[in-house]
This record gives C-alpha cells, sequence and structure tokens, in this order.
C-alpha cells in the first residue's frame, strides 16, 4: 500500500477568478487524489488533500502551470488522514 499522508494547504497570490478550483479538481481526479478545495474570503483559497508526498507534489505544480494562477506562497501542513474519504470536491466558501 502507498505511504498516503493528508496535507492542509493555503495558497496565496492571484488564486481566486482565475480558475484555481478547477484546475485542482482536474488534477486530483487525474492524479487519484481524494479531499476538498475552497475560496477563503481572505482572497486565498484551502486545500486538504491526501495521496502519498509524490502525487500531492505533482497536483501542486499543475495547479501552479496554470496560465492565469500565480501562487505566491504556500502554508502546509501534515494533518490525520481521513480513512473513509473517497473523492476531491470543489466548493465555493468557507
Amino acid at each position: 500500500m502507498k505511504n498516503r499522508i493528508r496535507k492542509h494547504l493555503v495558497f496565496y497570490g492571484e488564486v481566486q477568478g482565475v480558475g484555481f478550483r478547477f484546475q485542482a479538481q482536474m488534477a486530483a481526479n487525474q492524479l487519484g487524489l481524494t479531499g476538498w478545495v475552497r475560496n477563503e474570503y481572505d482572497g486565498s483559497v484551502t486545500m486538504e488533500v491526501q495521496g502519498t508526498e509524490e502525487e500531492i507534489d505533482k497536483a501542486i505544480e499543475m495547479i501552479g502551470n496554470s496560465r492565469f494562477i500565480h501562487i505566491e506562497r504556500i502554508e502546509s501542513q501534515k494533518i490525520p488522514l481521513e480513512e473513509r474519504e473517497s473523492s476531491f470536491r470543489a466548493s465555493y466558501w468557507y
């Protein structure tokens, strides 16, 4: 079995109104990751995602490669796995 982890990520920069949540969902689905992503009122985007460290890094790279998304900073923290989670979803707000 893969060494799955879960990360709580907060993205800052030009990350709202540029397709960030769509790109995150596409990357997560392509890589078989689970979790969620949502816009925050302060202009940041929060994502919780689980998979292997390499898969999560690849998803972040895929999101950042979008021509309209400009990630200036990411806060990252490992958190406990959500064992029953089976998909990745995008929400609008907090």
